[in-house]
């Protein structure tokens, strides 16, 4: 959806990761949908960035686990700390000094 639709429908942009525009995890897909460019740009750019100085692909990961699925409320992250946080309390392992 175009920025100038969601401004007139008075919704905020919302980073989110593409499931339609999506090669492989759907981030270059909500990013060219939130700052409203054509995904082979950002794509381009990715790409550039991971050869360049190799920091693409660092960045690439960060937001694919930091950024939410489109329509979701939890990214990556936040089902593997749940995930862990469940096997802890499973077998038992409790640390005060654990962030989970």
């Amino acid at each position: 959806m175009e920025l100038a639709t969601r401004a007139a429908e008075g919704r905020a942009r919302t980073l989110e990761r593409s499931t339609g525009c999506r090669m492989i995890a759907g981030v270059a897909g909500g990013l060219a949908r939130y700052f409203d460019v054509d995904v082979a740009v950002v794509r381009l750019a990715l790409a550039a960035l991971a050869v360049a100085g190799g920091i693409g692909v660092p960045l690439y990961l960060a937001a694919w686990l930091l950024v939410p699925e489109e329509g979701a409320t939890e990214t990556v992250a936040d089902r593997l700390v749940d995930r862990l946080r469940a096997e802890h309390q499973h077998v038992g392992l409790h640390h005060p000094d654990l962030p989970f």
